[in-house]
């Protein structure tokens, strides 16, 4: 092999036990792609290298679940997963995995079915920061208010593109492996930056993982998608994904998924319910008839999607679910979770002609019961409209303020309702 790998792990030997802040945690991104796991293999391997008395140095793998990740590759990066944290405990390793995920109100189906927000394209791509970024960073943030600070090991490469290799080569610090992230007190780390892609592949085909297996699963992948892995995302310069790309099924920023549509063609012929279900997404992403014709904010202008039109999709969605668990029956495509906040986002939208769990119900015949939930609702909002003489403007403000209420005791973010509160008030009496 003519990559010098025992130079790259004496590096990451070197700057494991003699790094100026000894306390600082590593956190390495951990996507499951090739890059990744080439990062990972030869930080476990350096460091097995390292006596046991001084491997001190915690080590945390952080994989984000968007909860609409490719079930093939969630299949995989979860199999990886739990042999890496048994091998670690047995080899007696500081590595610790991690998961992260949106939070129940920002995960796709909630905000789409839910609330309605349009298909992501490239001028709204709402969905990176809240299913990506957020999640990761605020597992980053936890680890440095413990720590002080931390060092985060990305699998980034300078020759994957010249906008990648400007963003490593802008924030090093001279004299340094290290360079300044944009969250406070924490550094990045790329061990393989200037690894190619050729070297890359040569490893995993001649390097078997230490936490056992092959890469035999992760290179058929790549060479029946004929696509590139989306990196762990963790702010706004890291390149969310390539145009052939393993990620979210559901992406909409891509004209075309060629990797699904790869898959598809090399026999799994299973995911085509998705496919179908994305084209849905991208054929009436901008259709002004599955609109409303005013915004969140009362402006006029396109709004959300219409109720009926989320109530619409959402069967169609659980009839994609149900049909490729006629083969795959431990994929999920939505939990029952999300089912229920995408109906409570319904009553809070004044929509009760259709509800969630009999659309749910109709399609796999079985008994989600929220009738209770739905009569005391209705009941509340007649209540209110008593109470308010019919005042339709007094009805929506009462009806906001309990929203933000319920959002942050069912969504359990609590912190800031007072302000929340307030500043909707202020906004009501035009201050």
């Amino acid at each position: 092999m003519s990559l010098n790998i025992k130079f790259i792990e004496g590096e990451i030997i070197d700057q494991y036990l003699y790094d100026e802040n000894t306390t600082r945690p590593w956190i390495i991104g951990f996507s499951g792609g090739k890059d990744s796991t080439m990062l990972l293999q030869l930080v476990w391997t350096a460091i097995s290298k390292i006596d046991g008395i001084l491997r001190q140095r915690e080590i945390h793998i952080v994989c984000n679940d968007t909860l609409v990740e490719n079930p093939k590759i969630v299949k995989n990066i979860n199999s990886t997963l739990s042999k890496i944290q048994k091998a670690a405990v047995e080899q007696d390793l500081p590595i610790f995995v991690h998961q992260t995920t949106p939070r129940l109100e920002d995960t796709f189906w909630v905000k789409l079915l839910g609330k309605g927000y349009p298909a992501p394209n490239n001028t709204f791509r709402w969905c990176t920061d809240r299913l990506k970024i957020n999640p990761t960073t605020q597992f980053i943030l936890n680890k440095v208010s413990e720590k002080g600070e931390a060092i985060i090991l990305l699998g980034t490469r300078s020759d994957e593109s010249s906008t990648r290799a400007k963003s490593i080569k802008k924030h090093e610090i001279k004299g340094s492996r290290l360079r300044k992230h944009v969250l406070p007190n924490a550094y990045v780390y790329a061990p393989i930056k200037d690894i190619t892609i050729d070297e890359l592949w040569q490893y995993l085909l001649q390097v078997n993982p230490p936490w056992g297996g092959t890469n035999r699963d992760l290179i058929t992948l790549y060479r029946n998608a004929t696509g590139g892995d989306c990196p762990l995302v963790i702010d706004v310069t890291t390149p969310s994904c390539g145009n052939s790309r393993f990620g979210c099924w559901v992406c909409t920023v891509v004209k075309k998924d060629k990797s699904m549509e790869a898959l598809i063609d090399n026999g799994d012929e299973w995911m085509e319910p998705l496919m179908e279900f994305r084209e849905l997404l991208v054929e009436h992403r901008d259709d002004p008839t599955w609109r409303d014709t005013k915004r969140r904010n009362g402006l006029d202008g396109i709004g959300p999607y219409l109720p009926e039109k989320r109530a619409e999709m959402l069967e169609k969605l659980l009839l994609a679910q149900k049909a490729v668990q006629e083969t795959q029956p431990e994929v999920q495509l939505i939990s029952n979770q999300e089912i229920v906040a995408i109906q409570l986002a319904w009553y809070r939208d004044y929509y009760f002609k259709r509800k969630a769990s009999d659309i749910y119900n109709s399609i796999y015949k079985t008994q989600i019961d929220m009738s209770k939930k739905v009569a005391k609702m209705q009941q509340e909002l007649d209540i209110l409209k008593e109470v308010c003489n019919g005042d339709e403007n007094q009805v929506q403000l009462i009806q906001e303020l309990l929203t933000l209420q319920k959002s942050k005791s069912l969504m359990l973010k609590k912190r800031g309702l007072q302000s929340d509160i307030e500043r909707r008030i202020e906004k009501e009496l035009n201050f």
